[in-house]
Parts: C-alpha cells; sequence; structure tokens
C-alpha cells in the first residue's frame, strides 16, 4: 500500500512563504532597532552620567596597640572581636622597675632642693666673709699709717741724733741705737703695707666669690632655680614612665591581631595588639583610567556589599581621588621599558566616605567587597583636593592626662624641703 505524495508547492504558496519570512525578518530587525534605540537612549541620558565598579573594598584605621616603655606583661584586658571603649585598659605591664624609678626621681629632687637652698645660705656667709675682709682692710690700713709715723718720727730722731753726734753731745752707740731703730720701724712699715696688701686682695677674692655665688641664685627663688626645675622634669619623667605601665584603647573600637601574651617581656614599640574602630571605616573604589574623567571630589555614591547583598544600600560621597595608580605605589612597580610591552588598563583608588547612621545599622568589615555606583552629573567639584584639613584627621585625648598629679607632685616634694 502506496502513501499519497504531497502535492508540490505552488507559485502563490511560495510567494506567501516568503513574505511571511520577510514580515518575521522585517519585525525582528524593528525590534532590535528599537532595542538599540533604547538602549542608546539610556547610555545617552542615564547611564552615562554613573560611573560603576565592583573592584572596591572596605578600609579602615588599623590601630597599632604599642607599648611606650618595655616591661613584662602582668595582664591582658582584652582579645580578638572584643568590643573596648577609649580609655580601658588593654595591657598592663609589670610596674616595679618604674617605681623605683619614681622614688629615685623624687629623692633626687628632694635632694636638689636643700643643695639650692644650702647656695642661697652661702650668699650670707659670703657677705659675712666680705665685710670681715673689709675690716681686716681697715685695720690693716691704721696699722700702716701708724707705722709710717713711727717711721717719720724715727728718720727725725735718726736724723737730729746724726746731727749732734758730729758736734760730740750724742754718743757712737746711741747713734747707732736710733738708726736701728729706724730700720727696724721701716721693716714694719713695710710688713704693714704687705698686710694692707694682703687684706684688699682677700677682699676682692671674698666678693668674687660671693658674686658666683650670686650668679647661681640671683633672680629666682628655689622652687624655679634651673636645677630644681631639672630634677622636677625628671621626676616629670619617671611619673610618665609609671603611668605607661597600663596602655589604654585610645578609641572605641574592635580587638583584632592579638599576639601578646602572659608574662612576656615586651619592648618600647612592640605590637601587642590592633584596634579597629569600625565605625570610621570607607571604602577604597579602584576605578580604571578612562572612568576618571568625570569623577570629581563630592559627588555621591550608592554602595552595596557582597554581605548583605541588594537589600542594603549604602550612601556615600567621593572624599578623595588618588594622586597615582596602584601599580605605581606597588612594592615592585611595573617596568614598561621592556620589548615585551603590553598595555594593560591601570586603576586608581577613589576614597569614598560613607554615611555614619547606614553604617550604625549595618556595620562593615576590613576587606569587604563592594559594589559602588557613582553619579557623576554634577561636575562642580574639583578633581584633586585644592586645600589642606584645618581640623586633626584623627585625634584622642586618652593620654592627655598621663602627667596629671606630676605637678602637684613635684610642688608637695619642693614645699616639704623648703625653710618653714
Amino acid at each position: 500500500m502506496t502513501s499519497p505524495q504531497a502535492a508540490p508547492a505552488t507559485p502563490a504558496d511560495q510567494r506567501a512563504a516568503r513574505a511571511r519570512r520577510r514580515k518575521s525578518l522585517l519585525t525582528l530587525a524593528g525590534v532590535v532597532a528599537v532595542g538599540a534605540i533604547a538602549w542608546g537612549l539610556y547610555d545617552w541620558l542615564v547611564a552615562s552620567h554613573y560611573e560603576h565598579t565592583d573592584n572596591a573594598y572596605v578600609a579602615g584605621n588599623l590601630i597599632q596597640i604599642t607599648p611606650q616603655t618595655g616591661g613584662t606583661v602582668l595582664a591582658i584586658g582584652a582579645d580578638d572581636t572584643d568590643f573596648v571603649r577609649a580609655g580601658m585598659p588593654l595591657v598592663q605591664l609589670d610596674p616595679a622597675d618604674t617605681r623605683v624609678a619614681l622614688q629615685q626621681a623624687e629623692a633626687a629632687l628632694a635632694q636638689t632642693v636643700r643643695q639650692v637652698r644650702q647656695l642661697y645660705a652661702n650668699n650670707r656667709t659670703l657677705s659675712a666673709q666680705v665685710a670681715l675682709r673689709e675690716t681686716d682692710v681697715a685695720r690693716a690700713e691704721a696699722d700702716a699709717a701708724r707705722m709710717a709715723n713711727e717711721v717719720q718720727r724715727a728718720e727725725a730722731d735718726a736724723a737730729r741724733r746724726g746731727a749732734l753726734a758730729g758736734q760730740g753731745a750724742v754718743s757712737r752707740e746711741e747713734l747707732q741705737h736710733a738708726e736701728s731703730q729706724l730700720k727696724t720701724m721701716r721693716a714694719q712699715l713695710a710688713a704693714a703695707r704687705s698686710g694692707l696688701a694682703t687684706a684688699r686682695a682677700g677682699v676682692v677674692a671674698a666678693r668674687e666669690q660671693l658674686a658666683s655665688n650670686q650668679a647661681l641664685t640671683q633672680g629666682v627663688a628655689v622652687a624655679e632655680h634651673p636645677s630644681v626645675q631639672a630634677a622636677a622634669a625628671k621626676l616629670r619623667e619617671a611619673w610618665l614612665a609609671s603611668r605607661r605601665m597600663q596602655l589604654p584603647a585610645p578609641v572605641d573600637g574592635y580587638i583584632a591581631r592579638r599576639s601578646v601574651q602572659l608574662g612576656q617581656r615586651v619592648a618600647a614599640g612592640t605590637p601587642l595588639m590592633s584596634l579597629v574602630p569600625l565605625a570610621e571605616v570607607w571604602v577604597d573604589a579602584n576605578f580604571k583610567e578612562n572612568q576618571l574623567r568625570n569623577l570629581r571630589i563630592g559627588q555621591a555614591a550608592e554602595l552595596t556589599a557582597d554581605l548583605y547583598g541588594s537589600q542594603v544600600t549604602y550612601h556615600g560621597r567621593i572624599a578623595g581621588l588618588g594622586v597615582g595608580t596602584g601599580a605605581a605605589f606597588a612594592l615592585l612597580p611595573a617596568q614598561n621599558a621592556t620589548g615585551n610591552w603590553i598595555k594593560v588598563v591601570q586603576r586608581v583608588p577613589v576614597r569614598i566616605a560613607l554615611d555614619a547612621d547606614e553604617l550604625r545599622a549595618h556595620p562593615l568589615r576590613i576587606g569587604l567587597s563592594m559594589n559602588v555606583t557613582v553619579d557623576t552629573r554634577d561636575q562642580g567639584g574639583p578633581a584633586l583636593a585644592e586645600a589642606p584639613r584645618t581640623e586633626p584627621l584623627a585625634q584622642t585625648r586618652v593620654f592627655a592626662e598621663l602627667d596629671a598629679g606630676a605637678d602637684a607632685e613635684v610642688a608637695r616634694i619642693i614645699a616639704a624641703h623648703l625653710p618653714r
């Protein structure tokens, strides 16, 4: 039994099929054209005003907790992932050595105060010695004047006896006695004049000693004397060292990378742990070179984190644009002056500041991946910072009170060793 053969297509059927294909192709071409026009309009009106990158990561401050003086670890106040408040003790070092140094500084200050008091007391002693030497000069002057008068009388007596001896009225022996007496008076006059010179030299020496001692004390009280001030500075230094045995948290944040252990002997500057203030993180978005032409400081940005997905959107603004590519600041920069050179599109980090309220509601961690879209319609901002900061980028008052009480301790020791 044979099947019936299909009837051959007629020219009318072929023309109808071609018409249907042409209509389908025209419809498809129209859809493609409309889609291309719609995409072009979207790119021109919307997409061209936004720059997007998924090469972005959360960054923040990693505060190293390091001791300012060496010591042995006695206590650790926080561990990794712990939240700490500013001022909370993180590490306690053994204060025995610094306590001894503080006691030595206190004793040195007390001794210096007494030594300076002795300098002031020497002024009175040396003034009395000057007055005594001046009295000796007056006595020596009187002795010299008296001996000069004695010499004059002896000279007159010897001359008179010499004239009488020529006439035979006075014996030769009496004349020799008068001449001997004159020699004695002259020798005593020379001795008196020598004593006067010695007394005057004593006055000069006493005055020099007084002036030298007054140069160490004149114009200042005991408490303001340079020696006392130097000893007081040593005491303040020992006081600070004793207070630095406890390491406080400089800001609020979370502990990370704790490496310190109990009983460990640490030196000044040794990293013990890190403190991360997650409330102050930002995003470093790495944009391609051709994306930078429209980026400006202050432009708004929307961000999403892989941690929360598209359900949580962060809002921020461009805080600054990097001054070099990542390759330029790499540990081993690329050497493009070679024969085998391949052009690689470079990326420049752009810092984006995040909204603080959104950060508190949905905390981020250092190093998380982010998707960043920047609205570039506002071109009024600068491409680079044009003025320096007028306020500190970050600051803490935790260490400002470490020397509290040092001045009171200095004043107490000085007052205790001054005359009442």
